[in-house]
């Protein structure tokens, strides 16, 4: 969507893929331009280590809220009183138990190169195991097939997805995220082990650029600057993709045909 917009100014755009790991730091040599969804949760410590290095600018602020985490779709929700909070969802386990995780309850979990933490299950006490599905798309298969079953499951999601419309959902409500969760045995609820929390509601969704983009592409710069993406408009996006199975750039402009009256206030003035 962001270069077709660049486009409708003059811009020419070069399309690259990069590593979520590594992106910052191309970035900020110059190796990529923009860099347009830096979701806290996920990418705050490589963000700052990048802003603190220099050679890359903060750009703004999504009115987006971000959340990830464990989470359960509005069927699942109904069948066991007292979701989504964590204790009812450990009680309620039997139901989300397969024929080969020995009576536990499954939490199906991204792939395993995400390198998530499982140790809130067992700083938990939870009647629990995890499977990882192979790639990003397994989870809406899982999804979707425990939907049309109207079978039991608790799974990795992020806020904004498809899933919001789509399916409509919760993030199971543990014991409040603060940062001494992770490092502070002695904090919160086991004060045996660390991750005895949930993750963090409501983080942010940034945008950055490279440091030498306001001079050389000071119309792009200023667009970037003023492009401000909703939950709403990233869970439509999504849905192109994954609901409807656009190509990205058909996606990218069934939005832009849909939306002028966000995006034309971006470019005012940049021609």
């Amino acid at each position: 969507v962001v270069g077709e917009l660049f486009e409708k100014i003059g811009c020419k755009v070069k399309y690259t893929t990069a590593d979520s790991q590594t992106v910052y730091e191309a970035v900020r040599i110059g190796d990529v331009t923009i860099e347009l969804e830096i979701w806290e949760r996920s990418f705050a410590a490589l963000f700052n280590e990048a802003l603190d290095k220099g050679g890359i600018l903060d750009a703004g602020t999504h009115d987006a809220v971000t959340r990830e985490g464990w989470w359960l779709p509005n069927f699942v929700i109904e069948m066991c009183p007292g979701l989504p909070d964590w204790k009812a969802l450990n009680e309620c386990s039997d139901m989300f138990a397969r024929s080969d995780s020995d009576g536990k309850g499954v939490y199906v979990d991204g792939p395993v190169k995400w390198l998530h933490d499982d140790r809130r299950i067992e700083a938990l006490d939870m009647n629990f195991v995890t499977m990882n599905v192979d790639k990003a798309n397994d989870l809406w298969v899982e999804l979707e097939t425990a939907y049309k079953n109207k079978k039991a499951i608790v799974m990795f999601n992020w806020s904004p997805n498809f899933t919001d419309s789509q399916y409509g959902g919760q993030f199971v409500e543990f014991p409040a995220f603060h940062e001494k969760c992770e490092t502070d045995k002695a904090w919160g609820i086991n004060p045996n082990m660390t991750h005895d929390c949930g993750s963090p509601a409501g983080g942010y969704l940034k945008k950055a650029a490279w440091h030498e983009m306001p001079t050389k592409w000071p119309g792009a710069y200023k667009a970037l600057t003023r492009i401000n993406f909703t939950t709403n408009h990233i869970g439509d996006m999504a849905v192109y993709v994954d609901v409807d199975q656009m190509e990205y750039a058909n996606a990218a402009r069934s939005w832009i045909i849909d939306n002028k009256t966000v995006w034309e206030p971006w470019l005012l003035d940049l021609k």
